[in-house]
């Protein structure tokens, strides 16, 4: 399994763009290449997946164990020609002091060869002892090539390469050349998301293209061709000994869960406003028993006929005039929760189900089955990894009141002038939630929170937001 690990030596060395270029040009190359990214971010996972065609999977030590994200990677590079999988932040960042949650720390786990993508500006022979030591910090992560990034020439590149070759056996295998052609539309919370962008797919052409240029993509596939064999892929730690893996890509009949006949069909908003979705999640909504029908809270006059929705994370305040002027679906959804639909909403769900929406001074109606409003701030009110215990309310069948659930919040909003006193399916262990001590807002068959979640071992939400779905279906099912 060929496969190469891209890190940097600091945060904003620009490793994500060029490991989209690297994704786009190895695919241009013909290559099926399989993306991975560590942590738990959506935005970076949507462009490598638009620039490598396949669908872009989380390795997170807060929600996985070791072997699931071993699992994870073997599993989903089965049928690639090479895995590529993006750090976050620094080569030897993490929150543990050990380093046991660090970058390197997949890296080790994985058995992959690094690459490191180093901004480049103001450096010349001081490269040589900077990559020295990452070298010696730990000898068993095998820093095999370099990327020297927003390079101010060739005479700079040539320096930068004299130096890297002299003092270290770390093969370089390009420059490229600082160009605001490379960069990606930033704004209040990062990257502009792919599915937003209009321009993404053009833009990850020109980088493709700038990268293919300016890197040698011969030598990345020889280093990632020279990883370390891991072993077989072994049973998903979610399914029993000797269980067949299932064809994720079409939903499992009911009957084949003993749950009588047809399939539940849950609607899931995707569109501008709302793309913030783990693959993995929406796979293991499928083999619980469900059909996924897509929704688009921007065009679509009204729901489809669905068993249960599925509102994820987004950037609802880019699109809050567009989401207010579509009075026909907001009133749809909204009936249908007043009727007992079950729902599902994270986040910038939340935030559409709100009463009110308030950004830079402006203010848009929005769903309204939640009484407050979702209020945009400039600095963050909740960011970072949480710890969740559920209530005794919570709604979903299959709980564990005395489990801890990992999972992570990355919100602006809070909700403001709250006008109901709520109940809540979680208790914050860690982290902000709705109030500082809660989250997840339950009204009716509705769970709506700021945490994100992950379907891993220790919190299958997906099985059991399905099985509440069944539990409360009006629908007529048929075969």
């Amino acid at each position: 399994m060929a496969r190469v690990f891209i890190s940097a030596t600091h945060k904003s060395s620009g490793k994500t763009t060029v490991s989209i270029g690297l994704c786009a040009a190895l695919h241009a190359q013909g290559l099926r290449v399989q993306p991975f990214k560590k942590g738990p971010d959506y935005i970076d996972p949507l462009w490598l997946g638009a620039a490598s065609a396949r669908a872009c999977h989380n390795l997170d030590f807060n929600t996985m164990t070791a072997d699931e994200i071993i699992h994870t990677v073997q599993r989903y590079s089965l049928d690639a020609d090479i895995a590529l999988i993006e750090a976050n932040k620094g080569l030897y960042d993490g929150m543990a002091l050990d380093g046991s949650d660090s970058n390197a720390a997949i890296a080790k786990l994985t058995r992959s060869p690094v690459i490191l993508v180093v901004d480049s500006r103001g450096m010349t022979r001081g490269i040589a002892p900077l990559l020295l030591g990452y070298q010696a910090f730990d000898r068993e992560i095998n820093i095999a090539g370099i990327i020297f990034n927003r390079v101010g020439g060739a005479r700079h590149a040539s320096k930068l390469r004299e130096s890297v070759e002299y003092y270290t056996d770390i093969k370089v295998l390009g420059a490229v050349q600082d160009n605001p052609e490379m960069a990606i539309e930033e704004r209040h919370l990062g990257l502009m998301p792919s599915n937003e962008s209009g321009e993404a797919e053009a833009q990850i052409a020109r980088i493709r293209d700038l990268v293919a240029e300016q890197v040698d993509l011969g030598g990345v596939r020889e280093i990632a061709a020279n990883a370390v064999p891991l072993t077989p892929p072994a049973p998903s730690p979610s399914r029993g000994e000797g269980e067949q893996e299932k064809n994720l890509l079409a939903p499992l009949p009911l009957r084949e869960r003993g749950w009588g006949e047809g399939f539940l069909k849950i609607g899931i908003c995707q569109d501008p406003s709302f793309g913030f979705y783990y693959p993995g999640d929406l796979e293991a909504l499928q083999q619980a028993g469900a059909e996924l029908v897509p929704v688009n809270t921007l065009k679509d006059a009204a729901l489809p006929e669905i068993d249960g929705l599925f509102i994820g994370g987004g950037f609802p305040e880019t699109h809050m005039q567009q989401l207010a002027a579509n009075v026909s679906m907001r009133e749809s959804i909204r009936a249908a929760i007043d009727n007992g639909l079950p729902t599902y909403a994270e986040c910038g769900g939340l935030m559409y189900l709100s009463r009110s929406l308030v950004w830079n001074g402006q203010q848009a109606e929005m769903v309204g089955v939640i009484p407050g409003d979702a209020v945009m701030h400039k600095k963050p009110q909740g960011r970072g990894y949480v710890k969740l215990q559920e209530t005794a309310d919570m709604p979903w069948p299959g709980g564990d009141g005395n489990a801890i659930i990992n999972a992570h919040e990355f919100h602006y909003s809070r909700l403001e002038n709250l006008t109901a006193q709520g109940k809540f399916a979680y208790r914050m262990q860690r982290g902000t939630g709705i109030d500082g001590q809660y989250d997840g807002w339950i009204y009716r068959n509705l769970l709506a929170s700021y945490t994100h979640m992950r379907d891993t071992a220790q919190f299958r939400w997906a099985q059991r937001f399905v099985e509440f779905i069944r539990l409360n279906s009006t629908r007529k099912l048929t075969s």
